[in-house]
């Protein structure tokens, strides 16, 4: 288990990365997590601090909000200004 006094700014570049990569492939549904853990192996080494940041913010969101945008259920909130969302949405793109 994650220390928790141990603060991100504390935490190694490399073991953030992993604990990001672990966590987006199990969130709740095989689905989301198939496709989530895809992006995080994927995409988040190439991400610098402040987006890695705002990927931990995304999923923050939960597994049932991101399955939704991500799926095209839901239409991606105007309201939120999160480059992570967009590189997803976009690489999610992509691959269809």
């Amino acid at each position: 288990m994650p220390d928790p006094t141990l603060s991100p700014q504390d935490e190694s570049r490399e073991n953030r990365i992993r604990r990001l990569i672990y966590r987006s492939s199990y969130t709740g549904t095989k689905e989301t997590d198939k496709l989530l853990g895809a992006f995080a192996r994927e995409q988040l080494a190439g991400f610098d601090d402040a987006e890695l940041t705002c990927y931990e913010d995304l999923l923050d969101f939960g597994d049932p909000v991101i399955w939704s945008w991500i799926s095209l259920q839901s239409p991606e909130p105007a309201n939120i200004d999160n480059p992570a969302l967009t590189r997803l949405m976009a690489w999610c793109r992509d691959r269809s």
